[in-house]
């Protein structure tokens, strides 16, 4: 029984830390300019803060492009504190990048 307990604690605790996690922001179909706050590689994610202070979470998709100076770039080369420009597509509460755009 004490395992039960211990368990159900444990599970709790990860809910509890998962819904901590950063708020983020849907906004409609566009295409906006802001700064790389993570980059996710393992997830080929980043989190981009817009210039009106909304989070944006993207996930890159198999035909999202990513280029600097009209380039076309990995994904590597993103980074923390990168000033980018983004095209999004809303599906839903989703937001799918077409394209994001290396200002630097």
């Amino acid at each position: 029984m004490k395992k039960y307990f211990t368990l159900i604690s444990a599970a709790l605790t990860v809910v509890l830390l998962v819904s901590c996690g950063e708020k983020t922001d849907v906004v409609d179909s566009g295409v906006y300019q802001g700064t790389v706050e993570e980059v996710e590689l393992d997830k080929t994610e980043i989190y981009v803060k817009t210039a009106d202070d909304k989070l944006l979470e993207l996930y890159f998709t198999e035909s999202t492009t990513l280029t600097r100076n009209g380039q076309a770039i990995e994904f590597t080369e993103l980074a923390e504190g990168q000033r980018v420009e983004v095209e999004v597509k809303k599906e839903g509460q989703r937001l799918d990048p077409v394209s994001v755009k290396i200002l630097e």
